[in-house]
């Protein structure tokens, strides 16, 4: 098994499985301190011009990583998971399962 550093996960990019969407980076991640593990990726969402066209973080959880491939992270991610989503792929919001 290969191990990945954080610095490593953020060099993936991130592909959506259902529909080939290009998500984007990992930018942050949530970890749970306890157990020591990381619960979820998280891309930043845009800022738009002076806040206009802003979108939340999207944060995926560890549950719908499919692969971590050499160059990329595939999640599978619905139009039912993303609905919550204000933005359009390329801009997204935060939401939980």
């Amino acid at each position: 098994m290969k191990r990945y550093s954080t610095a490593d996960l953020r060099c993936l990019e991130i592909i959506n499985l259902c529909d080939g969407t290009r998500l984007g980076y990992a930018t942050d991640f949530e970890f749970d301190k306890e157990c020591e593990r990381i619960l979820a990726l998280v891309i930043k969402g845009s800022t738009g011009f002076f806040g206009i066209g802003k979108c939340d973080d999207l944060v995926i959880p560890w549950n719908m990583i499919e692969c971590i491939g050499e160059d990329t992270i595939l999640v599978r991610l619905t139009q039912k998971d993303l609905s919550c989503c204000a933005c359009t792929p390329q801009k997204h919001k935060r939401f939980h399962f």
